[in-house]
């Protein structure tokens, strides 16, 4: 009878504290493929259907969901374990991917595809809350440090799955078969097989923390009063809010438009590059460099802290936007082709590699991501300094919202102001509004948050 006893306990245990090697990479892989696939993946695409740039940039509405998760941040503390939340987001989504790569062919896919991406962006934003909350309670204060940059690397990594070699496959199908959409409507039912086997993984694999549970009150009502209430109360609040919603504003302007200035033709201001080009460019080698960032960041705090290299990681993330306002001026358009065939030919394979890519445009992208990889580490950082006590889910939950914010406002206007004055113009802006962000940085409570991680 012990015995059994003592097994039952160990086995409880093991569900307990299995090695975060597990599951932390594949959750913020999972985390990460809905939200490229709804905000840069959907760009290529509406695109290559000769949507203008102005619709590109009113998709930013597709933001909102992020943005306002903080009001139902609150629900996933209150109702139902983390790992619950996480695990069925994750089926749902599944079910919009195939209902995206049945429907991407019809003629009225355009008001179609807002509405399912509008709800996968609501089914993402929640499983975000959930997955960044599970990470809070299943690590400690160590290991959530050591973490955050390998959750940032696999997050990056669904980047180069969901915006490069989806959008690269999308586009080489799309120019052998003569219509794109057969090659949207392939990637897409390529995400939803991902995300069903994610679904089981994780049914088998994530373990259970004793933390990990429903908010409980004395009236069992959801708690919002004491949650913003601790939230707003901290320390030099109103820097903190400052620095979430303008640190990232430049980016918000370049972002939504730089895929668009890959695609357009030189004769009106972008560099002409087909969607397997910009797959390639700036969804793979981009992203890998942006992943490489993450890395050396999340090391860099570890062993130097984030007061310490708050500064230069801001500098490291803004001042590459410049390479955008260089881009769009001189529009550099030689394209170089890099073939490695002989890889293959070395195992007596006759498969042909060649990529085609813009080699002045390629490094300007390799430098701008890894400076926003390395840039956006500390960023993250720093949000997980202010999710604190009994309620850091929901606390999360409200910073990474107001982030959201901060990138729907520029990236709604974007495209607007760049039919209005084209790319030169819109990436210098981009430029100009990052100082601000970068200005709140005096202010920040840096000292005390340093103590508390």
């Amino acid at each position: 009878m012990n015995k059994s006893k003592e097994n039952t306990s160990s086995q409880i245990e093991i569900k307990r504290k299995r090695n975060p090697w597990f599951f932390i990479p594949t959750q913020y892989f999972a985390e990460g493929v809905p939200f490229i696939l709804t905000n840069q993946l959907s760009v290529a695409m509406y695109k290559s259907l000769q949507a203008s740039n102005a619709f590109i940039g009113f998709t930013s509405f597709l933001y909102l969901p992020w943005s306002v998760k903080l009001f139902w941040g609150p629900l996933i503390d209150a109702y139902g374990t983390k790992r619950k939340w996480s695990i069925y987001m994750q089926f749902a989504m599944a079910i919009c991917f195939v209902v995206i790569a049945l429907t991407v062919q019809l003629p009225s896919f355009l008001f179609l595809s807002l509405v399912i991406f509008t709800v996968i962006a609501f089914l993402s934003a929640s499983h975000d809350i959930a997955t960044d909350g599970y990470y809070l309670h299943v690590l400690d204060k160590k290991n959530q440090a050591f973490f955050t940059g390998i959750r940032s690397t696999f997050y990056r990594f669904a980047m180069i799955i969901a915006g490069g070699v989806l959008v690269k496959l999308a586009g080489d199908i799309g120019e052998r078969s003569g219509v794109i959409a057969h090659g949207w409507s392939t990637a897409f039912g390529i995400a939803a097989a991902i995300f069903i086997l994610l679904f089981f993984y994780h049914q088998l694999i994530l373990p259970y923390p004793e933390t990990d549970h429903a908010v409980k009150t004395e009236t069992n009502k959801i708690p919002y009063g004491k949650i913003f209430k601790a939230y707003f109360s901290q320390n030099k609040i109103a820097a903190i809010l400052s620095y979430i919603l303008l640190y990232r504003f430049g980016e918000g302007l370049l972002v939504k438009m730089a895929q668009p200035f890959l695609l357009d033709k030189p004769e009106i201001g972008g560099l002409g590059l087909s969607v397997s080009d910009v797959g390639l460019m700036y969804g793979t080698f981009g992203v890998i460099a942006l992943l490489v960032g993450g890395i050396l960041g999340g090391w860099m705090i570890k062993n130097y802290g984030l007061k310490k290299l708050i500064w230069p990681f801001a500098f490291c993330m803004n001042v590459p936007n410049t390479l955008y306002v260089y881009m769009s001026y001189f529009q550099p358009t030689v394209m170089t082709t890099i073939d490695l065939s002989f890889i293959p030919n070395l195992f007596g394979s006759s498969a042909i590699w060649t990529w085609t890519l813009n080699p002045v445009a390629q490094s300007c992208i390799i430098i701008e991501q890894f400076g926003y990889g390395v840039g956006f580490t500390a960023f993250m950082v720093f949000l997980l300094y202010t999710s604190k006590g009994e309620f850091k889910t929901s606390h999360f939950a409200i910073s990474t919202g107001l982030m959201a914010v901060g990138m729907m406002i520029p990236g709604f206007v974007s495209g607007v102001i760049q039919m209005e004055v084209g790319y030169i113009w819109l990436f210098t802006l981009s430029v100009l509004t990052t100082i601000p962000g970068m200005i709140t940085i005096f202010f920040l409570p840096l000292e005390e948050d340093e103590d508390k991680g």
